[in-house]
């Protein structure tokens, strides 16, 4: 019990992770996508994925076309962006992206047309620079956008499986 005590005492008193949550921001230019308490996120940034708990160091990072994760308990929620950025403030992060969808919301059978659609224009010959930039963004936004609607298929919460895959 001392060792309990003494271990408990070492630690500063706002580290008590698992009481602390974050407010989570997620802001497109029409609409707030989502303003709601988490205990983790996870952010698409350039440099690979960011993980953010209660108490992180503020910074601002870029954001690449990707998934949003924000964890609450056993809750998850995923969100598809196409880029922006994102910043965090000790328990606050805010996310600033171009367009979100919540998976649930994604339509696959439209992203897959989405995808087929920008790779024949990627693939002409004809195009300038710029078009070709911009079929290959829409080609990224497309393919994140079906992975997260394929992924929402296949996460089914633990609660509601099958006794035989619990």
């Amino acid at each position: 019990m001392a060792a309990t005590k003494a271990s408990e005492a070492a630690l500063p008193r706002d580290s008590a992770r698992s009481a602390a949550t974050l407010t989570v921001e997620l802001v497109t230019p029409e609409r707030p996508a989502l303003t709601e308490s988490a205990d983790f996120v996870v952010l698409p940034a350039f440099e690979g994925e960011m993980g953010i708990l209660p108490g992180h160091e503020a910074f601002l990072v870029q954001l690449k076309a990707g998934e949003v994760r924000v964890k609450k308990g056993m809750d998850l929620k995923s969100f598809a962006v196409s880029g922006g950025f994102a910043e965090v403030l000790k328990d606050k992060v805010s996310v600033f992206a171009e367009t979100a969808e919540m998976a649930g919301e994604i339509d696959a059978e439209r992203a897959r047309q989405a995808l087929e659609k920008a790779k024949s224009e990627s693939l002409q010959r004809s195009a300038d620079p710029l078009t070709l930039a911009q079929a290959e963004a829409a080609m990224r936004r497309a393919q994140v956008r079906l992975r997260i609607a394929e992924l929402r298929g296949r996460r089914i919460p633990r609660d509601k499986a099958p006794e035989s895959d619990r």
